[in-house]
């Protein structure tokens, strides 16, 4: 039964946050057009960042202590190819570890949530 379960427990979890976010950053890693944007950043700091934001953004009875979208993306330049990029290997991650698509596309909507503070647009 998953009526009143927080997309963080639908999804599996910490175990799955982890394993997402270990196989996305190696799909960011080897992607030309972003992976740029990771050449002075310690990986593993920020894969433990990412799995906190993912599991505080999913539901996860925690609270997230990190910067907010906007300060920690607003030095980078990102253009909305940057963002599609990566919520591309967001996407595919998910359905490479067989994320059934109606949570997927609850992932989709807390994605495209944070877009306009990430690419730093006034109407955040």
């Amino acid at each position: 039964m998953t009526e009143g379960k927080t997309l963080f427990e639908r999804i599996g979890g910490m175990n799955a946050i982890n394993a997402s976010v270990d196989i996305f950053y190696k799909k960011v890693l080897g992607d030309e057009s972003i992976k740029h944007f990771f050449t002075n950043t310690d990986i593993e700091k920020q894969t433990g960042k990412q799995k906190a934001f993912l599991a505080y953004a999913f539901g996860a009875p925690m609270a997230y202590t990190g910067k907010n979208m906007k300060d920690a993306h607003a030095h980078m330049n990102l253009t909305e190819a940057h963002f599609n990029a990566v919520a591309g290997h967001l996407v595919a991650t998910l359905k490479e570890l067989n994320v059934e698509q109606d949570l997927i596309d609850e992932v989709v909507v807390i994605a495209m949530s944070t877009k306009n503070a990430i690419l730093g647009s006034k109407s955040e």
